[in-house]
């Protein structure tokens, strides 16, 4: 099967689905920083304010692998302005909610929508361009892909201080409007297939949708409700496991299955795959930790944590170009290895975080983690797409998709899950290195006591509880360390795991299927 001609017109198209598909990443991370704002305008509950953007995820993961099977029933013209109308309308009513049930469900509408945007674009970037080209476009889909959800909590947080939470979603209108309309107009791909609904498997959906919703909420809401021990949780689980077993072997015995699982017999898309899970829990991991760090640790706001972390979304911009240009001139798996170890030489440099780390501390690792994050991206990209055979693509993108964002979900649990366990084993530790032999500790439980105690308080009492804090947030710095040491020991080992994915062909056809 030919690739489409390259033409002004479809570059125009691909550009336009790019803009989509920032869209419907930022609006993951957008909220983050804002919920505490949105909790207070809807009177949500601390409970209930999580699903802002629980819901978006859940109904995001069901669609992303769904839209390959869409794609080739209603073409990518169709599917692409359809999801960027819905998108838009739903973003829309999110800043007219005036309930918490209200925005969970244009929240998810939100969600599942912009998952139809997602995969279209990685799709078109591997069939409508020839591979000569795939290092000009490969670091824009890199760039957006990571870029996205890193600058998310600063987008967020700046429209959130500056005007009111309403603007996170109204933010999406205008865009929103251009992509359907420059979407419908421009995209000239592919035809549609509907004779392909008529084997549609509903079954297989069903089965999908139990299977990523349930693992989607076991993963959200498990850290913090000590697992199988909560009842939702422990049923959710079991739907997870019935639902991803229906979901395997309908995708295994159907003529026209729900998500076509063959690109995994290709082995550069297999190992690409692992690799693009894992950049999942590095992008995603990051992201939740620096601004959780900023706030719990240093006590920073939406606005300073967004000033902070913007750094890595910086360096990621000025490191696209540079990415490009790379991986025209240098085997594609030394560049992924120096991407992965660069990764964990960041994470690495914050093994020796304290209290005390600020702006200037966390600068260096930063910076490399953005340049790190594209060095990864490109070759991740070609190599794990740009050896599959065109009539692969749509299906294969968004597996490929489904597992980075699974990753994020996978890493995000076990890092509240390390973090939780850690500090209390350390705060442990710490309680016991303090007893009343200990003549450091006394001397300064005196000190304060008296200085408390000058201030009118009961000395003793109130020493006991400063401490007790000091030892909590020691304790929480410590977890945090450990949870960058893990981060290192994964990019580390894996980095020489690149060197088994063999390159794509520099022109002509993919590399073999």
């Amino acid at each position: 099967m030919d690739a489409p001609e390259l033409t002004p017109r479809r570059i125009a198209a691909f550009m336009v689905m790019v803009v989509g598909m920032f869209m419907a990443i930022l609006d993951i991370q957008i909220v983050s920083a804002s919920l505490p704002d949105i909790q207070a305008g809807l009177g949500a509950s601390p409970d209930e304010i999580s699903w802002v953007q629980t819901s978006y995820l859940i109904a995001e993961v069901i669609m992303i692998p769904l839209s390959g099977f869409l794609g080739r029933v209603m073409s990518t013209r169709i599917l692409f302005a359809a999801s960027a109308a819905g998108f838009t309308a739903a973003s829309f009513m999110c800043a007219t909610s005036g309930s918490i049930s209200e925005m969970i469900l244009w929240r998810a509408a939100q969600g599942f929508l912009g998952g139809g945007m997602i995969p279209a674009v990685f799709a078109a970037a591997f069939t409508i361009f020839p591979p000569d080209k795939r290092n000009i476009v490969s670091p824009i889909i890199g760039l957006i892909a990571t870029l996205a959800p890193t600058v998310g909590p600063t987008v967020g947080g700046y429209l959130s201080h500056a005007m009111s939470w309403h603007w996170l979603f109204l933010v999406n209108v205008i865009p929103g409007i251009a992509v359907a309309i420059g979407a419908w107009t421009l995209i000239d791909f592919d035809r549609p297939n509907w004779k392909l609904f008529d084997r549609f498997d509903w079954w297989g959906l069903a089965a999908l949708a139990a299977f990523l919703g349930s693992l989607e909420y076991v993963l959200e809401e498990g850290p913090s409700n000590d697992w199988l021990d909560d009842r939702v949780v422990a049923v959710l689980a079991l739907v997870m496991v019935v639902g991803g077993v229906v979901t395997f072997w309908r995708a295994l015995t159907q003529d026209e299955p729900i998500i076509d699982l063959s690109a995994f017999g290709n082995a550069n898309f297999a190992v690409g795959s692992i690799f693009s899970f894992t950049m999942g829990i590095g992008l995603y991991g990051l992201t939740y930790l620096y601004p959780l760090y900023l706030a719990s640790i240093r006590g920073y706001d939406s606005l300073m944590i967004g000033q902070t972390v913007f750094v890595s979304g910086l360096a990621m911009f000025v490191s696209a170009p540079l990415a490009g240009v790379l991986a025209s001139k240098l085997d594609l798996r030394v560049m992924l290895l120096t991407g992965f170890v660069g990764f964990a030489a960041s994470t690495w440099m914050l093994t020796g975080l304290t209290a005390e780390w600020d702006f200037d501390e966390l600068l260096a690792p930063q910076i490399l983690r953005g340049l790190s994050l594209m060095l990864c991206m490109v070759p991740i990209n070609n190599l794990a797409l740009g050896t599959l055979a065109p009539d692969k693509m749509k299906g294969a993108s968004g597996l490929y998709n489904l597992m980075r964002n699974l990753g994020g979900a996978v890493g995000l649990a076990l890092i509240n899950t390390v973090l939780s366990d850690r500090s209390a084993l350390h705060y442990a530790r710490l309680s016991e290195a303090l007893s009343w032999s200990n003549h450091e500790a006394t001397r300064q439980l005196d000190q304060m006591a008296q200085g408390l105690a000058a201030r009118g308080l009961d000395g003793p009492k109130a020493a006991l509880a400063q401490m007790t804090l000091r030892l909590h947030g020691q304790a929480s710095v410590m977890s945090f360390i450990d949870v960058f040491l893990l981060i290192t020991v994964l990019f580390g080992g894996l980095a020489m795991a690149a060197l088994l994915m063999r390159p794509p062909a520099r022109g002509g056809a993919p590399a073999g299927h």
